[in-house]
């Protein structure tokens, strides 16, 4: 059993693998003798393949290239540039950051984005909309006024209270799941949102109501159905007769 090697140098790591490779080893197997000379951590195999095609096509140098214009340390000026970058466009992939970093490869952006500021991208989840300060001021006036009711009246006006609402049931695009991922710090919170800007082919119009108690009436549009007062008022009639069949307990 060999003993472990600690913090290599690149240029060694790589000096075994073009030896390794010149001995006609396969990537994996080369993988598997860096693993057990240099600990588990030392590459993943995908990148000793890739450094592999490198020296299949030539490449002799097991330094890296030098690059005009791109400084071989971060510093704390260069961090702050990028992490005051990621702050406006948190759904940006590191390729997209790269085009506005011309002076770092994406090597190091990637290291630095996720070690050094120790970002990590998030999934977004679904509302239905996002609210304009308008929606936002008249949702909170009629919170405040539902409150005041709610001192007065105590649970009995929460029990009067009949909601509803609208939506599209569609048929998810699971594509659209990688482009919704934004940048945050792990200690940041997860629950990001956004707006579905397009719906699919295959969708169906709901209307739901409820009460304090529960599910009062859910109305399936047919298909091309317009949502007009006419069609509204057909559905706010069946909602009194749901209302009232609760009441007598049926």
């Amino acid at each position: 059993m060999c003993a472990a090697v600690e913090n290599p140098a690149k240029c060694e790591v790589l000096g075994v693998i073009r030896f390794l490779w010149a001995k006609k080893l396969s990537a994996a197997d080369i993988h598997r003798e860096l693993c057990t000379v240099y600990g588990p951590n030392i590459m993943s195999e995908g990148v000793v393949r890739q450094w592999v095609r490198f020296f299949k096509d030539g490449r002799t140098n097991i330094h890296d290239e030098s690059r005009s214009g791109r400084p071989s340390v971060v510093n704390a000026d260069l961090i702050k540039e990028i992490d005051d970058k990621f702050h406006f466009l948190r759904n940006f992939t590191i390729s997209q950051f790269s085009e506005h970093l011309s002076n770092i490869s994406r090597t190091v952006l990637y290291e630095t984005v996720k070690v050094k500021l120790g970002y990590r991208k998030f999934c977004a989840r679904w509302v239905p909309k996002m609210l304009t300060e308008i929606h936002k001021t008249s949702r909170m006036g009629a919170v405040l006024e539902f409150l005041s009711r709610y001192h007065t009246d105590g649970k009995d006006f929460l029990n009067r209270i009949v909601a509803g609402d609208e939506s599209w049931v569609v048929h998810v695009n699971a594509k659209t799941k990688q482009q919704s991922m934004a940048w945050g710090h792990t200690g940041s919170p997860t629950r990001l949102r956004k707006a579905r800007q397009t719906l699919s082919a295959r969708k169906l119009m709901v209307a739901v109501f409820w009460d304090a108690q529960g599910i009062l009436l859910i109305e399936y549009m047919t298909r091309g159905t317009t949502i007009n007062s006419e069609v509204y008022c057909r559905t706010l009639k069946k909602l009194k007769r749901a209302i009232q069949n609760k009441s007598r307990g049926h």
